[in-house]
């Protein structure tokens, strides 16, 4: 069912400007998105309601993989010679943040110096701020926005991420993940977990020592032949390339192309889509609930005293639990 979006005059500029494929409003939009505050919450999701007619044009690129595995020379490797093939491209950079000060350096545009100073590409860096799985909060809606600003190709990399932060596969068509040569054993590579959901992987700085990487890419397809893998018309292959000297790029990008092709011959990559937008559903329901339990007032009444119960051993946390559920019952 479609509902009419109603637009203030500015929040409508901030739409023009972004399908005009203005940086600033562009800019502005993904701030307004990444806002905490309430009303500007409503903002957001009017201006992505307008938007949304004119997403889902890119190809949406996940990269992942260990910190210091060269995520961010990669992507501007790849994303230079996107841009040479005619591509305009964005990149969103979700930076770890602080546990201690919550802080984020947000340095990736510094570390992607050539591709930022192109106008066919677009970075966005952001802070992780406690969310969980190698992303940020609004990552999808961030998403969204550039599709609609005009960039084809939308890349999103991770924090530097373990075996279990896997949300970046959840919103991207096709999931890269990164190695490195002498990383492990084979028994590390058939660990499930990222491994288990990757389409494509790439043993990265494969120049500083070739046999490593050559060992590590055997490895490694021997850990894919034990996993069932999400499509039975696709094997994720392992390349090895130096994004440092831009060696194997263009055939790292002819397999994205030939997976986009593969899984969309057989409707697969629609279904994939469908089933993302379903579960960011439900994960905004869950974040909605979560939201609106802190925020009950006979929860925030007791929740203090509950806490200090469960700290001083007096009450168990499940008892302490089931009275605060039982406020919203």
């Amino acid at each position: 069912m479609d509902l009419p979006v109603q637009l203030d005059p500015a929040d409508q500029a901030l739409v023009d400007g972004v399908l005009a494929r203005r940086l600033r409003p562009l800019a502005k939009t993904i701030t307004l998105i990444e806002s905490q505050r309430e009303d500007h919450k409503a903002r957001a999701r009017a201006v992505l309601e307008a938007l949304l007619p004119h997403t889902g044009g890119a190809l949406r690129v996940g990269i992942s993989g260990v910190p210091g595995v060269g995520k961010s020379t990669f992507i501007e490797a790849l994303g230079l010679f996107l841009i040479e093939q005619g591509h305009r491209v964005a990149v969103l950079a979700v930076d770890p943040s602080s546990s201690v000060t919550g802080g984020s350096i947000l340095g990736d545009k510094t570390r992607m110096e050539l591709l930022s100073q192109r106008p066919e590409a677009y970075i966005r860096p952001s802070p992780s701020a406690g969310s969980l799985g190698g992303v940020a909060e609004k990552t999808r809606e961030t998403l969204l926005a550039c599709e609609a600003a005009g960039f084809d190709v939308i890349i999103v990399e991770t924090v530097g991420v373990g075996q279990s932060e896997t949300a970046v596969a959840g919103m991207t068509d096709i999931f890269c993940l990164l190695q490195l040569p002498n990383a492990g054993d084979d028994l590390q590579a058939i660990k499930k977990g990222i491994m288990e959901i990757a389409d494509l992987i790439v043993i990265n700085k494969a120049d500083i020592d070739a046999n490593a990487a050559q060992l590590a890419k055997s490895q490694m397809k021997s850990a894919l032949a034990m996993f069932r893998h999400a499509s039975p018309n696709w094997t994720p292959p392992v390349l090895t390339l130096s994004a440092l000297r831009k060696e194997g790029i263009a055939a790292f990008w002819r397999e994205v192309l030939r997976f986009r092709d593969t899984l969309g011959a057989t409707g697969e990559l629609d279904a994939k889509r469908r089933h993302q937008a379903l579960s960011w559903m439900w994960e905004m329901i869950d974040r909605g609930l979560r939201s609106r339990f802190r925020n009950h007032p006979k929860v925030r009444a007791e929740l203090d005293a509950l806490q200090a119960a469960v700290d001083a051993g007096t009450t168990t946390p499940s008892a302490a639990a089931a009275r605060l559920l039982g406020f919203i019952d």
